[in-house]
């Protein structure tokens, strides 16, 4: 019996390409690259004050003319500096912004549904009237506040802060919400009426789970608004007990015009939260934004 023997292998040959499929083209190529360069370079010169900021912060006992491009000794003294004068500002910047947030989505929620649901006359006028409160300068709202807030007795006070910053972020959330509300199926909420909850009940238990994304983006902007305000802050307090850190840096750099990194240190340490929310919310935020258009 004898053993078959096996074919030596050839060459293997370079499969041909389908026809109909497009084959990478050289110009095309070198445009992604040039676009990818493109991208690069503008993101650098955005990104550049902040690594600057952070490059004086970490250099201690320099003189800001004399700055080097890079921390070849780098240290945190301006940092234990910042921390131990503005600590109290920073827990006072988290209470107001989160206490804003919470009023916020108070507010806006239940006027979103019912601009989107409960079939209100002139409804598309008062969204255009929430939008056109966004173009008020914020000046002219602050001198308003102070004055009622003299009758209220709300000056100096976290009361008055939060609620001042809850408008900042009131007219962009009650857009944003009702965007998405109105996406939101018809026959989910006819759903929970007839199986016997009220509207309220179907607001709460149906609406509101299903337009998570579009309240965590709304409340991070709200957030974003109040924890950068330095308008109200600087409007609607006369003391010190209430300082959020916006307006205790502006006093901080009075104080310290000469000492850079210790300024620059505060300047990190307060865009840290911001920072920290902006990427843990992020694919909330993306969804957010792009459910209302899915109608």
């Amino acid at each position: 019996m004898t053993t078959p023997t096996t074919a030596p292998a050839g060459p293997r040959r370079t499969p041909r390409p389908v026809p109909g499929t497009p084959r990478p083209s050289a110009p095309r190529t070198r445009r992604s690259l040039g676009s990818t360069l493109v991208a690069l370079l503008v993101l650098a010169v955005l990104l550049f004050p902040l690594y600057w900021m952070l490059n004086i912060a970490l250099q201690p006992g320099e003189s800001l003319a004399v700055t080097r491009w890079l921390p070849t000794s780098p240290g945190l003294d301006n940092f234990r500096r910042a921390l131990s004068t503005q600590t109290d500002s920073l827990v006072t910047s988290l209470v107001v912004s989160l206490g804003a947030v919470l009023v916020c989505l108070a507010l806006a929620a239940p006027a979103a549904y019912g601009l989107a649901r409960l079939g209100l006359r002139g409804s598309r006028t008062i969204v255009f009237g929430t939008l056109i409160t966004q173009m008020v300068p914020g000046i002219v709202i602050a001198n308003a506040l102070y004055s009622a807030y003299v009758d209220l007795h709300l000056v100096n006070s976290p009361i008055g802060l939060i609620l001042a910053d809850a408008s900042l972020g009131l007219p962009f959330s009650i857009v944003l919400l009702r965007a998405f509300m109105v996406a939101i199926p018809k026959e989910t909420v006819e759903a929970a009426l007839v199986d016997g909850a009220n509207r309220f009940t179907a607001f709460v238990r149906v609406v509101l789970p299903m337009s998570r994304n579009a309240l965590i983006t709304a409340g991070l902007f709200t957030f974003l608004f109040a924890w950068s305000d330095f308008m109200f802050a600087l409007t609607l307090n006369t003391t010190d007990d209430v300082q959020p850190i916006t307006l205790s840096m502006y006093e901080f750099m009075g104080a310290h015009v000469s000492d850079w990194g210790a300024v620059m240190a505060t300047a990190v340490i307060s865009a840290v939260p911001a920072a920290v929310l902006l990427v843990i919310a992020q694919k909330y935020v993306a969804a957010g934004v792009t459910g209302g258009s899915v109608k």
